[in-house]
This record gives C-alpha cells, sequence and structure tokens, in this order.
C-alpha cells in the first residue's frame, strides 16, 4: 500500500461532523506515529509520509465532491496504482462501530469516492469503511453526514477507528487479505435489542406479547364470582318481587 487517503471537509464547522470520519482516522495515525502532515499547494491536500512503509498519508482540501482531484495528481506524480490506494470513509451502510475493508465495489451516493472513481477512471482501490449508521431516510443524508455524531456514537466510532488502526501495519505491508481477517473477526457483536413494548408491536405488526395470568390473582377473582352468585340468589328469596319469574 503506498497510499493512504481520508476523505472529509475541511474546516472547523466541518471537522466534528459525521461526514469526516475518514479524516478522524488518518489523523489519528498520523499522530500516533509522528507523521507531519503539511499543506501542499500543488496537491492541494494536507500530505505527509509515513517513514517505516514510505507510504503517503493525503487528506484533500476541496470539499467531499472534489476529493478526486488531489487522489489523482499524487498517484500520477508518484505512479500509484489504483490498487495500491487505501481510502478511508464513513458509511452509511454500517452502524457506528463498524469498520470493514473491501476493494472496489460500488460507491452508495458517496461524493467523495464518486469524485475519486472518476478521477482515477477505477474502482480498484481499496476501501476502509467506518460505520456512521443511517438516519432512516434518503431525503435526510445530507442533513445526517453534516452532523455531530452523538456522543455515544463517537465513541463506538473511535472504537472503530482503534481496530482499524491495528491493523493497518499489515495492510501498509501488502497483506490486504490478513487486515481484512484480523478486523473482521475482531469485530464486536451487535447490542441486544430490548424488547418491544405491546404499542410498539402493533405498530410493527408483531403479536403483543401478553403477561401470563398470575394463579393467586386468578383464584381470588373465581372465589369474588362465587360469592357474588350465592349472594344474589339468597337475595332474591327475600325480595321475591325482583325475580321476574314470580310476577306471572
Amino acid at each position: 500500500m503506498k497510499l493512504i487517503v481520508g476523505l472529509g471537509n475541511p474546516g472547523r464547522q466541518f471537522e466534528a461532523t459525521r461526514h469526516n470520519a475518514g479524516f478522524w482516522l488518518v489523523e489519528r495515525f498520523a499522530a500516533e506515529t509522528h507523521t507531519v502532515l503539511r499543506k501542499d499547494a500543488k496537491f492541494q491536500a494536507l500530505v505527509g509520509r509515513h517513514g517505516p512503509s514510505g507510504a503517503w498519508l493525503l487528506l484533500p482540501q476541496g470539499f467531499m465532491n472534489a476529493s478526486g482531484r488531489p487522489v489523482q495528481m499524487l498517484a500520477s506524480f508518484f505512479k500509484i496504482a489504483p490498487a495500491e490506494i487505501l481510502v478511508a470513509h464513513d458509511e452509511l451502510d454500517f452502524p457506528p462501530g463498524v469498520a470493514r475493508i473491501k476493494q472496489g465495489g460500488g460507491i452508495a451516493g458517496h461524493n467523495g469516492l464518486k469524485d475519486i472513481s472518476a478521477r482515477l477512471g477505477s474502482h480498484d482501490y481499496w476501501r476502509l469503511r467506518l460505520g456512521i449508521g443511517h438516519p432512516g431516510e434518503k431525503q435526510g443524508v445530507t442533513d445526517y453526514v453534516l452532523q455531530r455524531p452523538t456522543q455515544e456514537e463517537r465513541e463506538e466510532i473511535d472504537a472503530a477507528i482503534a481496530r482499524a488502526l491495528e491493523v493497518l501495519p499489515l495492510a501498509l505491508a501488502g497483506d490486504l487479505q490478513g487486515a481484512m481477517l484480523k478486523l473482521h473477526s475482531g469485530e464486536k457483536p451487535a447490542k441486544a435489542q430490548r424488547p418491544e413494548k405491546p404499542e410498539q408491536a402493533a405498530k410493527t405488526g408483531e403479536p403483543a406479547k401478553v403477561a401470563a395470568a398470575d394463579p393467586v390473582t386468578q383464584a381470588d377473582k373465581t372465589e369474588q364470582a362465587k360469592k357474588g352468585s350465592a349472594l344474589g340468589s339468597f337475595l332474591k328469596k327475600l325480595l321475591p318481587e325482583t325475580d321476574p319469574a314470580r310476577k306471572k
């Protein structure tokens, strides 16, 4: 692996938003490995070189939908093939806490990936996908990715980034399969869902779960019914006019 790209939007107003998850990973890797990222006007990006591996780190400084130009320029200048590029980015299809690696595939409407694929003329670059969750409606995606995650979501994303950084040395050494195996097998199991309330089950079409009757309570009700019936018979004997059969 010769080039690691982090996707995001530049500027303080965007630095803590979900769309910048790719930036978070590369910035954290640079900090942990003491790799200095400097603004390079030629490549229109923050650029650094990881000493031990010789790989380039790149954070495009145009907006997300213009991410491809810096990637294409640096890759062309240093003769880096698409299969030697790893792009870290936010992924709507995964919940926070999930990180996956894959090569190629669809871009699912991600504007940064769309521009990179167009500029490189290929989908064959590798992708490190960091789950950020989905708002539930397609119309809400734009606002969602440009908002800050909740504290719990950010903690989950940071944990996924930590696991991804653990396998990054394997990726840099060219062992992408080993990196994938280690990352995917080390993923945390999904949280157990809370049982639905009866009204929630009605909305989803599932039958509501009814609690079993308390046997003591049921016995009390039966005894009360017997007493009520006996009392009624006694009153009829004392007050014959209340008995419809005796009015005839």
